[in-house]
C-alpha cells in the first residue's frame, strides 16, 4: 500500500505531459511507496489516451480518474484528493502536471514533514534565492507578488506563495473535511483550502510549513492568464467575508 499519494490534475495536457519523468520517478527512501493519481478533467484532446497508456506502464504505481466534463482545476484536485483519502497513505498532496516543480522536489517535502512533526501542510514556495533555480517570467512574478500580498492579508498569515502547484498534507481526521465541499473560488482555491484549515484549527498558522523550492520553471502552455489575477480579487474578497476570524 502507498505511503504517499500525489494527485495530478490534467486538462488538455497531451502535447506537454512528460510521460517519461512520471514513469521513471521513484522515492529515494525504499520504505516509502508513492502512488500517483492522475485526474483527467474532461480533456478535449488525447490526454485521456496518453494517461491510460502511462498508468498501464507504471505497474500499479498510478491510477486514473476520468471526469466526463471539465470542472476546473480545483474540482479535479478535490475529486483526486477524496479518492486518495480513501486509501491508507499517511501523506497526500497535489502537483502540477507540467512539472514546473520537478518530482525530485517531493523528497524534500517529506523530509520537511519528518523534521516538523507538528506540520499539517508543507507548501512549496517559489523564492528566488542564491543557489536556487527559480525561473519565472517577469510579468507573472510581479503580478504574483501583488496577489501573494493580498492572499497573505486575507489569510492573516505571513505566507510568501499560496499559488505554487506543489503541496503536501499529513493525513488526519481533519483532512477529509477540507475537501468535502466544492471550492467556490476557482483559481484561488489554494487560498480557500488554507482558509478552511485555519478556520478548523485554532493553532493552524503554526502547522503550515512553507518550503522554498530548489528548482521551479515556467513551462510553455500554462493556462494561467494575466486576467486571472484580476478576477482573483473578487474571490479573495469573498474569502475575506467568509472567514472573518482571520482579520483579528
Amino acid at each position: 500500500m502507498p505511503d504517499v499519494t500525489l494527485v495530478v490534475p490534467c486538462f488538455n495536457e497531451a502535447a506537454r505531459l512528460d510521460v517519461e519523468a512520471f514513469r521513471a520517478f521513484r522515492l529515494p527512501e525504499p520504505a516509502r511507496e508513492l502512488e500517483i493519481v492522475f485526474v483527467d478533467d474532461g480533456s478535449r484532446d488525447a490526454t485521456r489516451e496518453v494517461l491510460q497508456r502511462l498508468v498501464a506502464s507504471m505497474a500499479g504505481r498510478a491510477r486514473l480518474i476520468a471526469l466526463d466534463a471539465n470542472g476546473g482545476k480545483a474540482e479535479a484536485i478535490r475529486q483526486g484528493m477524496l479518492s486518495a483519502l480513501g486509501g491508507s497513505s499517511a501523506f497526500v498532496g497535489y502537483w502540477d502536471a507540467d512539472l514546473a516543480t520537478p518530482l525530485e522536489e517531493l523528497p524534500r517535502f517529506l523530509q520537511a514533514m519528518d523534521q516538523h512533526p507538528h506540520a499539517s501542510f508543507v507548501v512549496g514556495s517559489r523564492v528566488k534565492l542564491m543557489g536556487r533555480a527559480i525561473e519565472r517570467k517577469p510579468l507573472r512574478h510581479y503580478l504574483g507578488r501583488v496577489f501573494a500580498t493580498a492572499a497573505s492579508q486575507t489569510l492573516g498569515l505571513p505566507i510568501y506563495d499560496t499559488q505554487c502547484g506543489a503541496k503536501l498534507l499529513r493525513v488526519d481526521a481533519l483532512t477529509p473535511r477540507l475537501f468535502a465541499e466544492r471550492f467556490g473560488s476557482g483559481w484561488v482555491f489554494d487560498v480557500e483550502l488554507l482558509a478552511r484549515f485555519l478556520a478548523e484549527e485554532p493553532d493552524g498558522e503554526h502547522r503550515i510549513y512553507e518550503l522554498p523550492l530548489d528548482t521551479w520553471s515556467d513551462v510553455a502552455g500554462s493556462k494561467v492568464k494575466a486576467t486571472d489575477f484580476v478576477r482573483s480579487a473578487a474571490h479573495l474578497a469573498a474569502l475575506w467575508r467568509k472567514y472573518p476570524r482571520r482579520r483579528a
